[in-house]
Parts: C-alpha cells; sequence; structure tokens
C-alpha cells in the first residue's frame, strides 16, 4: 500500500521538495556568476532538474548548456567547481548533511526531438491518413 505523502512516480514529496530547492539553489549560483570558472562565465546553463537520493545525503543534477553547446566542456567545468558547488548549496539549503552532488547532462529534450522526428516521419503521417 503506497503512503499518503508519495507522488505518483514513487518518489515522497519531501524528496521532490528538496530537489527543487537544490535545482533553486544551483540555478541561483549559476545565473549570478559566483563560481569563478572561465567556462562557466561563457556558457548559460539550465538546472532542469534534481534528483535526491532517500537519505538526501546525494543528489543526481541534469544540467543542459543554452542550445546544447560544448555539453561535454560543460559538465567537466561542472564537476570540478563540485567542492564550491556543495559547500554554496549546503550553506543555502538547510540540511542536516551536506547532499554530494552528481552532474549529468539531460537527455529528455534530445529524446523529445527524436520522438516529434519520427511522429512526423512520412511512414506515420501515412498511416494517419488511413483512419
Amino acid at each position: 500500500m503506497a503512503r499518503h505523502n508519495e507522488s505518483q512516480e514513487g518518489r515522497s514529496v519531501r524528496l521532490l521538495r528538496v530537489g527543487e530547492q537544490v535545482r533553486h539553489a544551483l540555478s541561483d549560483i549559476l545565473t549570478r556568476g559566483d563560481v569563478h570558472d572561465d567556462v562557466l562565465a561563457r556558457h548559460s546553463v539550465s538546472v532542469t532538474e534534481v534528483r535526491m537520493s532517500p537519505d538526501l545525503r546525494h543528489a543526481t543534477v541534469f544540467v543542459k548548456p543554452l542550445l546544447g553547446a560544448n555539453e561535454d566542456v560543460v559538465i567537466k567545468a561542472l564537476r570540478t567547481n563540485t567542492a564550491y558547488l556543495q559547500r554554496e548549496v549546503a550553506r543555502r539549503v538547510n540540511l542536516k548533511y551536506a547532499s554530494k552532488l552528481k552532474f549529468l547532462p539531460d537527455e529528455s529534450f534530445d529524446e523529445g526531438s527524436h520522438i516529434d522526428s519520427l511522429l512526423r516521419s512520412p511512414q506515420v503521417a501515412r498511416d494517419l491518413d488511413g483512419e
């Protein structure tokens, strides 16, 4: 039986709330340019989602640079500055433990584009016209 405080995805409301707080904190840090890194200063980075582990000690951060440009370089720069970002997030989000951040590229936009191109393909259009 599902607990009353779980969302449809099975993650608790608390995990979702804390993930959003971490996402907002990281977005604010990156938008203000608080990280003194040349790569991050040149690229606009969107923090699309943060997934927290059940014990709130680990956060998987999904990011996407503007227009997907230089994604590998931006991910490397974020990973290089992980210690600073963890300290800043811990300072801004009041938790018992500072969450360890793990940065990954957000593939959901690419998947959405792929599905869109499949739906617009001539084969699918032909099948839809037959109905």
